[in-house]
């Protein structure tokens, strides 16, 4: 049918009043197929080979084929449910890699750095071509990757079960300035390692909407034998939206393949109408002392007699190397007039780690919207990697990866077309 919600409409839009419950007839059902297809050409500097241009998928958002649907079952009670798949649009697949394959930072693949003899590189080489491999975007082709779930609407709020987003990637977006949107969304600064979870599956969220206030609590399970607590991940959202201002926050912390208390993430965010536009901002806090999927490293290592000497020496040595300890903010300011909006946004991440692999972006986007349903669009980007930074600049549906050396700066200049459905 004809409606799509953007990203940036999500946190308010995944949870439904107690008036929306009750508005419609009693047995009455809906059926919705929506989409979204945004494809462009993006010129990029500072990748591995030099600088390249290529079509891509995912610029502003990324593409998508959704289902949606609800049954009012009357006295203010409705049943949900929502299936939505990836598409890449350049390529008609469902998942993709970065201009950098499957090429870690520097600092996280040489020997040296990660704080042990040079004559260890061929196991560190190893290791890092294996976690590489994994560094992409829906690598095992699941195709409700981006959501499905089912649930209730009730009176005393909502409840939803499956795959969603996080609380705390939900309230990031909502105070991002590009809603996520493009090279220029604060979320470009920390993708290697990721620093936010997206969304979880296995996933029991409640919410509720209450005049301004839009509000989360999500638990997912693990499902890890014997480990209860295992890659279990916790998480809340409120956002209380006034005239002409909102301000709230969110928090994620996710276990480890053990149990460990691992990805923590916390952000607190405010907008306020300035002149015809309006002044967004946001601050982070991301911290991960037991990085997950990396007690198998030793594992792997032991089964060569090469290196089983070795082994528990270059775990550790990840282990410290993939920790996260990092402190992000955002400023900008968006302005729509007509059929024209404009944004301009500065991003920081300050890396409080031993590395001290700082970086910040800034840039402009401006969009021209044909109609309700389709807008052209344009962003221009400028990274500098500090220190040991290499980070290599994507869009809102893929990753960039890795700059071809640290310190590198990076340029993205993007022009697409989006179409709603």
């Amino acid at each position: 049918m004809k409606k799509i919600h953007a990203l940036s409409a999500v946190a308010l839009a995944c949870v439904s009043s107690v008036a929306m419950a009750q508005a419609t007839t009693p047995g009455a059902s809906s059926v919705m197929i929506y989409g979204l297809v945004d494809v462009g050409i993006n010129h990029i500097t500072g990748a591995p080979g030099g600088s390249m241009t290529r079509v891509t998928s995912g610029n502003m958002e990324g593409s998508r084929l959704g289902f949606k649907g609800s049954e009012d079952l009357g006295g203010g009670y409705k049943a949900i449910f929502t299936m939505e798949a990836r598409l890449e649009a350049d390529t008609g697949g469902l998942s993709n890699r970065p201009i950098s394959g499957g090429r870690l930072p520097d600092r996280l693949s040489t020997a040296t750095s990660l704080g042990l003899p040079a004559a260890l590189q061929p196991a560190v080489t190893a290791v890092a071509g294996q976690i590489g491999n994994s560094v992409g975007v829906n690598l095992n082709n699941s195709f409700f990757d981006r959501q499905i779930f089912t649930g209730l609407v009730t009176p005393f709020g909502q409840f939803t079960v499956g795959r969603q987003y996080t609380p705390g990637y939900l309230a990031t977006a909502n105070f991002d300035v590009m809603k996520t949107e493009s090279s220029l969304s604060l979320g470009q600064l920390v993708a290697i390692p990721a620093s936010f979870d997206i969304r979880i599956s296995n996933s029991l969220q409640y919410g509720l909407q209450v005049g301004g206030l839009t509000a989360t609590a999500m638990y997912a399970a693990g499902e890890v034998a014997g480990r209860t607590t295992a890659r279990r991940l916790l998480g809340a959202m409120a956002i209380y939206k006034g005239d002409g201002y909102s301000f709230g926050g969110g928090y994620n912390t996710r276990n480890n393949e053990l149990g460990q208390k691992s990805l923590t993430s916390a952000v607190i965010g405010a907008t306020v109408d300035v002149g015809p536009g309006t002044l967004t901002g946001q601050y982070a806090t991301i911290k991960d002392n037991n990085p997950s999927d990396f007690s198998a490293i030793a594992a792997g290592l032991a089964a060569n007699p090469a290196t089983a000497p070795v082994a528990t020496l270059v775990q550790n040595a990840f282990l410290q190397g993939f920790r996260q300890d990092t402190h992000l903010y955002q400023i900008g300011y968006r302005l729509t007039s007509g059929p024209h909006t404009v944004a301009v946004a500065y991003n920081n991440m300050d890396d409080r780690r031993p590395f001290n692999a700082d970086r910040y972006s800034y840039g402009a986007a401006y969009t021209y919207a044909l109609s309700k349903r389709t807008d052209l669009n344009a962003v221009v980007t400028h990274l500098e990697n500090k220190n040991t930074s290499q980070d290599l600049l994507g869009g809102n549906g893929f990753l960039g990866g890795v700059a071809s050396a640290p310190g590198k700066d990076v340029n993205s200049v993007t022009l697409s077309i989006r179409h709603r459905f």
